[in-house]
C-alpha cells in the first residue's frame, strides 16, 4: 500500500485531530479556569449591581423647601396635593419664613437633602438651586403656583387612552436593538473565545507532534481538526455560561423588560445566530491559527494578540457601522467581506423577514473558510514545515 493510500481522507483526518485536541483541553485545569474567569466577572458585576440598585433605593429624594409665608404656604402645600395623584412633582417640606430665609444654607444643609428652594411669595415666587435642578423642576413649581393663586378646583379629567400595538416606527427601533445586541453578542462571544487558537498550535510545535501529525494526515486536515476541536469547546462554554444566565432570568425575569422580537422570530433567529457564530469563529479562529502557527514562541503570540484584537474590533465596528443603513453600499460590502460577513448577516435577521441570502452567505462563509484553512495549511507547511514541492533542476 502507498503512502498517499495509508493516509486517512480529509474528513476522517480531522476528526480524529479534533477528538484528540477537544479530550486533552476539555479535562485540562487551564480550560476549567477559563470556564470560571467570566463567572467570576459576572458575579461581581451582578453583586456590584445589586448592592448599586439598594443604595439607590434607600437614598431619600431631594425635596422642595417651601419658605413662603405661613398662609401661602399652606395654599402651596393645598395645591401640590391636590395635583400630585395626577402629574410627578417633587415632594415638598415647609420651612419657616420671615422673609428673609437664608437659600444658601438651606441647600448646603446636609441634614435636610434640599435640592432647591421656592422663596418670596405667590405673586412673585423666586426658586433658588443648581441649574441642572432648576431646569428640571421649574415647570412642576410654576404648576403648583398656578393652582395655588386660584385654580379652580375641579377634578382632573379623565383621559381615555388608546394604546396601539405597535407602529413602524416603534418596530424599526425594536429591530434594531435587537440587531444591535446580536452584533455585541457574537463580538464579545467571539472575541473571548477565539484566542485559544492562537497558542494551538505553539506547543506542539516546540514537542514536534505536529511534526508527527504532518507525517500522518494532511496538514489541512490537522488546521480543520483543530478549528472544529475549538469551536467544539466554544460550545461548551456558552453552554455552560448560558445555563447560568438561564437560571438567573428564571428567577428574576420578572423584572427583565419584554425582548424586542427580530423579524425573522425567535427560533430562526436563534438557530441563525449559532450558525453565524459558528462561521465567524471559523474564519477568524483559521486566520488566528495560522498568525499563530507562524510564532516560535508563546511570547511571540503575546505580541500578535493585540493585532488580532485590533482585527476584531474593525470588524465589529463596520457591522455596527453598516446596521443603520440596511441595502446601502457599506451594508453591502460588510455582508459580503468574510470577516464581517456573520456580524452583518444576523443584524439583517433582525431587521429583515427574507430568508434567501442567509443561505448564500452561509455557502460564501463556508467556502471562505475552506480557502483560509487551505491557504493557512499551505503557508505553514512551506515556511514552518518547509516541506513544500520539490523545486526542478534548472538545466544548464
Amino acid at each position: 500500500m502507498s503512502r498517499d493510500t495509508a493516509r486517512l481522507g480529509l474528513w476522517n483526518a480531522a476528526y480524529v485531530v479534533a477528538r484528540r485536541d477537544f479530550h486533552a483541553i476539555l479535562f485540562s485545569k487551564a480550560f476549567i479556569l477559563f470556564l470560571l474567569g467570566p463567572l467570576f466577572f459576572i458575579a461581581i458585576s451582578l453583586v456590584a449591581g445589586t448592592l448599586g440598585a439598594k443604595a439607590a433605593d434607600s437614598a431619600a429624594p431631594a425635596r422642595l423647601a417651601v419658605a413662603l409665608p405661613a398662609a401661602e404656604a399652606a395654599r402651596f402645600e393645598r395645591a401640590h396635593a391636590y395635583l400630585e395623584d395626577a402629574v410627578r412633582l417633587p415632594p415638598i417640606q415647609t420651612v419657616p419664613s420671615d422673609g428673609t430665609h437664608d437659600s444658601a444654607a438651606l441647600l448646603t444643609d446636609a441634614s435636610a437633602n434640599f435640592g432647591a428652594v421656592l422663596g418670596g411669595s405667590l405673586a412673585a415666587p423666586r426658586l433658588a438651586g443648581t441649574q441642572e435642578r432648576l431646569e428640571s423642576w421649574r415647570g412642576e413649581v410654576a404648576l403648583i403656583i398656578a393652582q395655588a393663586r386660584g385654580g379652580r378646583e375641579e377634578a382632573i379629567p379623565a383621559i381615555t387612552l388608546e394604546p396601539t400595538q405597535t407602529s413602524v416606527a416603534t418596530q424599526r427601533s425594536a429591530r434594531v436593538a435587537t440587531a444591535t445586541g446580536a452584533i455585541t453578542l457574537l463580538f464579545l462571544l467571539t472575541m473571548l473565545l477565539a484566542g485559544m487558537v492562537l497558542s494551538n498550535l505553539v506547543e506542539e510545535k516546540a514537542n514536534k507532534i505536529i511534526e508527527i501529525l504532518a507525517a500522518a494526515i494532511p496538514m489541512d486536515a490537522v488546521f480543520l481538526g483543530k478549528l472544529l476541536a475549538m469551536l467544539a469547546l466554544s460550545f461548551v462554554g456558552i453552554a455552560v455560561w448560558g445555563s447560568l444566565v438561564l437560571v438567573a432570568v428564571a428567577l428574576g425575569g420578572a423584572a427583565l423588560p419584554p425582548l424586542p422580537v427580530p423579524a425573522v422570530g425567535w427560533p430562526l433567529f436563534v438557530a441563525l445566530f449559532v450558525l453565524y457564530f459558528s462561521m465567524a469563529y471559523l474564519l477568524i479562529g483559521s486566520v488566528f491559527l495560522t498568525i499563530g502557527s507562524m510564532a516560535p514562541t508563546v511570547r511571540d503570540v503575546q505580541t500578535i494578540s493585540m493585532p488580532a484584537t485590533i482585527l476584531q474590533l474593525a470588524v465589529f465596528f463596520l457591522a455596527t457601522f453598516a446596521m443603520n443603513a440596511p441595502g446601502s453600499p457599506i451594508e453591502l460590502f460588510a455582508a459580503i467581506f468574510p470577516l464581517s460577513s456573520p456580524y452583518a448577516m444576523v443584524a439583517r435577521a433582525a431587521q429583515s423577514a427574507v430568508l434567501w441570502p442567509h443561505l448564500a452567505a452561509l455557502v460564501w462563509q463556508a467556502a471562505w473558510v475552506a480557502l483560509f484553512v487551505r491557504t493557512g495549511a499551505t503557508l505553514f507547511r512551506r515556511k514552518v514545515m518547509k516541506s513544500g514541492p520539490a523545486r526542478r533542476p534548472v538545466k544548464a
